[in-house]
């Protein structure tokens, strides 16, 4: 049994994360915005915040040994030329902060969510995909995952960062199959039910530590 902090626990994977983690006898706080609007299962505690505000990331930390970060750089909807909503570094500043924070109190061990073409994923994306990327507002979203690769790798935290291929809100179905960058071809999707497992599988079973794996959907 671990004492998680997850952020963004309101969002649509954060949600099975703390279902999840819950179900499988973890401590589990959350911090978001309107504990009012979060339907959290029994054990998990809500604490009223913002990863955006240092001081909220302190008080939610204390006592947690590990961090889940499911954090997104938002758009007003999926369509990639949607206006985002989120300030454009997000992302970058919550995992500064968290990082920061993770110091002050002797928390080690985080994994967060990112997506595929990260970092030196970029360089496997087709050029079609990288010119979509470029000409969409989801150029904002993959600076910001960026600034959240350079930043975790620099620090000395048990990191872990899994990149998600495209994400669907179907129910979990498994298996999956994780890969480092260049080591296997990925599927196209993953669900987020699957996703969330696989972040608490790398908490509880100490794996991918210091490694941004690819993760997808074995089947369909």
């Amino acid at each position: 049994m671990t004492d998680l902090l997850v952020l963004g626990g309101s969002g649509r994977t954060g949600t099975h994360v703390l279902a999840q983690a819950a179900e499988r006898g973890h401590r589990v706080r959350a911090l978001v915005r309107n504990p009012g609007a979060v339907q959290a299962p029994d054990g998990v505690e809500l604490i009223q915040g913002t990863p955006a505000n240092i001081d909220d990331l302190r008080k939610a930390a204390q006592g947690t040994t590990a961090v889940i970060s499911v954090l997104n750089n938002a758009r007003a909807s999926d369509n990639p030329w949607a206006k985002p909503i989120s300030p454009p570094h997000f992302m970058s500043d919550a995992a500064r902060d968290t990082l920061t924070v993770m110091g002050e109190q002797g928390i080690r061990r985080i994994v967060l969510t990112s997506t595929q073409g990260a970092g030196d994923d970029w360089d496997r994306l087709n050029p079609a995909v990288k010119a979509a990327i470029k000409l969409s507002n989801l150029k904002v979203s993959f600076a910001d995952h960026d600034g959240v690769d350079r930043l975790v790798r620099a620090s000395d935290a048990d990191w872990t960062l899994a990149r998600a291929v495209a994400l669907t809100d179907k129910p979990a179905s498994g298996p999956l199959k994780a890969a480092e960058t260049g080591k296997a071809k990925p599927g196209p999707r993953i669900n987020r039910a699957d996703l969330a497992g696989f972040l608490l599988d790398a908490i509880e079973q100490a794996t991918w530590i210091r490694k941004a794996p690819l993760v997808w959907n074995a089947k369909g």
